[in-house]
């Protein structure tokens, strides 16, 4: 296999290289999407693995989902950055690559000369992206476990009954959420080295993510001093807004503004609660929770959660009943949006959930399974050597003429398997 692609097939980011040097969620989902969307993106690991591999269960022919979950479309080489050699091969990847991604803990690449300021001063148009728990100054030494950030971002204290303990959600919420963010930084900062022919290096820790993907609950805090508490499934700001019991199940009901209410009301058959003052408005059903919630469990209580969906749905009023993972997979299926891919081709096809982005004209791909410990060396190998052969082949510079060029204008901005080096 090629490190190269089909252009037929290639995806708005073909062209662009990652060297991805992180593990375990945040890294290794943003590289994914990077991926995805048609970048070259060379996964680094150590002679141990990704630790993904061995979460499990569950797992698929021995290998944990959780890994397969976040490391589709990329090529795994082994290397130990503590080996002399295989250092060299590091800075070699790096020396191809528009995007060097890593997740070590602060401090822990400059025994290797990756650390920010060495990879500047070497690889000077290069997008440098560390992703830390807790920053680098007073937080530096913490783990960054994306628990421990659901924990101290005060996410726990406000998720769960209201009479219970606090509770984390059941995925590694701000570990996506940072690798997301990540992603969108990564294209931010290749835009602007479009421009400006300069790289720079991105940080971005959990904790922030998280405070910052708590939108309304800490700016709450921030802007007027509010303590949210937690609330089990009501939200704090609208009301009825989280799933109510009908005559068999819960239906979940969500009414976002003053006219929604009003259809609400009248399909349940209290069409005068519209006038009530009460609970007239978002603010005072609001403040009158507790008052409304009964009548409205009595109205819902006379029929089916089936029933009253379809009720509800005819009149253009958002519902929706509480699924099982499976149960949500299928329903995505059933509403033609095909959560399920088959990536990879062969016997090394595996299905994944599929990226949700849409492209009209430049797709995202399915080409590569996730691969196994290594298996993408050989290639990764050879690709090297055809880019050292075509640098060593390449004529000299005109060093008068590379001073004249703008900054803007560095050399190799693809960066494409093949090229000449891309970096000064």
């Amino acid at each position: 296999m090629s490190l190269t692609q089909d252009p037929a097939t290639s995806g708005p980011l073909s062209g662009v290289v990652v060297a991805d040097f992180s593990r375990v969620l945040a890294g290794p989902y943003c590289t994914m999407l990077l991926a995805d969307m048609g970048a070259t993106v060379v996964k680094v690991e150590s002679p141990t693995g990704d630790d993904t591999r061995g979460y499990k269960p569950p797992s698929r022919d021995g290998v944990g989902t959780y890994y397969l979950s976040v490391n589709r479309n990329k090529h795994s080489i082994v290397l130990d950055l503590r080996d002399p050699a295989d250092l060299e091969t590091a800075y070699e990847i790096i020396d191809a690559a528009d995007v060097f991604i890593e997740n070590f803990k602060p401090g822990g690449l400059a025994r290797y000369g990756l650390d920010p300021e060495a990879v500047a001063e070497r690889w000077p148009g290069l997008i440098h992206t560390s992703i830390t728990g807790f920053g680098t100054d007073r937080g530096a030494h913490l783990p960054g476990y994306d628990l421990l950030v659901q924990g101290v971002s005060g996410f726990m204290s406000v998720t769960g009954s209201a009479d219970g303990p606090p509770q984390r959600a059941g995925v590694a919420m701000f570990d996506v959420l940072t690798g997301l963010h990540a992603a969108v930084a990564i294209l931010g900062a290749l835009h602007e080295r479009d421009v400006s022919g300069r790289g720079q290096h991105i940080h971005l820790d959990l904790l922030s993510c998280a405070l910052s993907s708590l939108v309304n609950q800490t700016t709450g805090y921030a802007a007027c001093g509010n303590d949210p508490q937690r609330m089990g499934n009501d939200h704090p700001s609208l009301f009825p807004y989280g799933p109510f019991p009908t005559a068999d199940k819960d239906l979940i009901i969500t009414v976002g503004n003053n006219p929604q209410f009003r259809r609400f009301v009248t399909v349940l058959g209290l069409p005068e609660l519209a006038e009530d003052p009460r609970f007239d408005t978002v603010e005072n059903r609001n403040q009158h929770r507790e008052e409304l919630r009964p009548l409205l469990n009595k109205a819902l209580s006379s029929d089916t959660a089936e029933v009253w969906a379809s009720r509800l749905q005819a009149e253009g009023l958002p519902c929706a009943p509480i699924l099982t993972i499976p149960e949500g997979v299928e329903y995505a299926a059933s509403l033609g949006l095909d959560p399920v891919v088959q990536v990879g081709e062969g016997d090394e096809a595996v299905p994944l959930i599929k990226n949700p982005v849409t492209f009209s004209r430049t797709p995202v791909r399915y080409d590569k399974a996730p691969p196994a410990l290594g298996a993408d060396g050989t290639d990764v190998m050879a690709w090297l050597r055809s880019r050292r052969a075509a640098h060593d082949d390449a004529p000299a510079p005109d060093r008068a003429a590379v001073g004249a060029v703008p900054a803007a204008a560095h050399d190799g901005a693809a960066g494409s398997p093949g090229a000449a080096p891309n970096r000064a």
